[in-house]
């Protein structure tokens, strides 16, 4: 098991270098010039298509786009914000939070194209019902003689939906927050009984499909992320004095590195830094990815525009917003500097020093619901993998492996699940970033007659 945890890590050291970094960064800078900045020129649009002005129940599609973009965000808004932002911090120092930054803003535009190109090229699925994602728009915008890649992302992304990341770092949280404290031994046997409860409040959801899924995440994603910002400015006012150092160290630590660890160079400390902050960003918000395209393609609209608009406040929320309350938690308490403690345990260790007694517990609920509602999107994207891959009537089948895989996510180390899930993301976001790219001008033509619409409407 240790040759094969070291082989995974050393795949994912190697998988997430300079190629993949230009792939998803300078290939997202392309996107945001050749959208001629179009997300955020209408950002204010988006949220009104967001808050339903635009909905049309007689539109094709399953879900509505606040479903869709609820969706999305429940795979995302998870654990990468809370224990990615703290895996980040702790190997990179405040840096880090810079380089994530860049990623969602790049993720912006990524997220509105690939998003866009989902609603484009929906294809259909061998029982009729129509399915969006990047699998469909490589076949279906690509044509036929690109269905190999299409079959590769679907393949990985099998991979990459199994919850192993999530349920550790839950399992984690668990241990160190609920059971150690009060006195509980820590084993094997704790662990496979979270595993256990996981399952079964996972099976209630996720064999309902897809209408069953959004609307759960549709309920607790905002409540979540509601409860989750009032909680770290509650940190931020106790410790408002260090706020604005911090802040600010953000930015100068960025192109300085002076706290990134020793072991953690790879050709330098600034450029080891970048890739670990855009590395955290993808993960934390999967931009270029293919996963969020998966949810946004269900949605009910005949405007692929609109859908790429809501998609793009998807990375928005995820790192500008609860990756910085996160980022600020940790950094204004010191505990990255005096606890030896890294992911979620990092993230508790900050709420129990700014809120004695409750913090922990406090942040035990968010981390519950982000997790667990992740969970729910995940195996979504998992089972419309296996429905490409093969036939819909076999869909059904993945759910079972993913219900499975969330023993083994309980009961394995943390560094052998991130190494996974980031070599996953990694090799779906090739064929993902490649079809984006060659499809772009599509997708620049179908916002043109959208905005010149708009105006005639105005």
């Amino acid at each position: 098991m240790s040759s094969i945890a070291k082989a995974i890590q050393e795949f994912s050291s190697f998988i997430w270098g300079l190629p993949l970094l230009i792939l998803l960064i300078g290939g997202g800078i392309y996107l945001l010039i050749r959208s001629q900045f179009v997300p955020f020129r209408f950002f204010g649009h988006a949220i009104q298509v967001l808050r339903g002005k635009y909905d049309d129940p007689n539109d094709p599609g399953q879900i509505s786009h606040f479903q869709a973009l609820t969706t999305a965000l429940s795979a995302t808004v998870g654990m990468g914000n809370i224990s990615g932002v703290a895996v980040a911090i702790a190997v990179g120092g405040p840096g880090a939070i810079f380089w994530m930054w860049v990623s969602a803003v790049v993720g912006m535009s990524t997220k509105f194209f690939t998003s866009a190109l989902a609603i484009m090229f929906r294809g259909k699925d061998s029982d009729g019902e129509l399915q969006g994602g990047p699998m469909y728009f490589i076949t279906e915008g690509l044509g036929k003689s690109w269905k190999p890649l299409a079959l590769f992302f679907s393949a990985c992304a099998m991979i990459g939906a199994l919850p192993v990341f999530n349920v550790n770092q839950l399992t984690q949280a668990i241990n160190d927050i609920m059971l150690k404290p009060n006195g509980v031994t820590v084993n094997d046997t704790t662990n496979w009984i979270i595993g256990i409860v996981l399952v079964v409040i996972t099976s209630i959801v996720v064999l309902g499909g897809l209408k069953r899924i959004s609307k759960v995440t549709a309920k607790l994603v905002p409540a979540m992320v509601l409860l989750y910002f009032i909680l770290v400015l509650v940190i931020l006012g106790v410790n408002i004095d260090v706020v604005p150092k911090y802040f600010g160290m953000i930015f100068t630590d960025a192109f300085s590195a002076d706290f990134i660890k020793p072991d953690a160079f790879y050709g330098g400390a600034l450029g080891t830094l970048i890739i670990l902050g855009i590395r955290r960003g993808a993960f934390s918000n999967e931009a270029g990815i293919g996963t969020a395209p998966m949810a946004h393609g269900a949605a009910k609209t005949a405007e692929p525009v609109r859908e790429g608009l809501v998609a793009m406040l998807g990375p928005f929320i995820d790192t500008i917003v609860v990756c910085t309350l996160t980022a600020l938690a940790i950094l204004v308490t010191g505990v990255w500097q005096t606890s030896g403690d890294n992911g979620v345990s990092l993230t508790a260790t900050a709420f129990g020093e700014a809120m004695p007694g409750i913090g922990k517990y406090l942040l035990m609920i968010c981390v519950a619901v982000f997790s667990i509602s992740s969970l729910f999107s995940y195996s979504y994207y998992g089972t419309k993998s296996l429905s490409f891959l093969t036939k819909a009537k076999y869909k059904h089948f993945y759910n079972y492996l993913f219900i499975a895989s969330i023993i083994l996510g309980a009961t394995s180390d943390l560094d052998t699940m991130i190494s996974l899930i980031d070599s996953a993301f990694a090799l779906m976001a090739i064929p993902t970033m490649l079809a984006t790219i060659i499809l772009a001008p599509k997708v620049m033509r179908e916002t043109k007659k959208y905005i010149s619409k708009m105006k005639e409407d105005i």
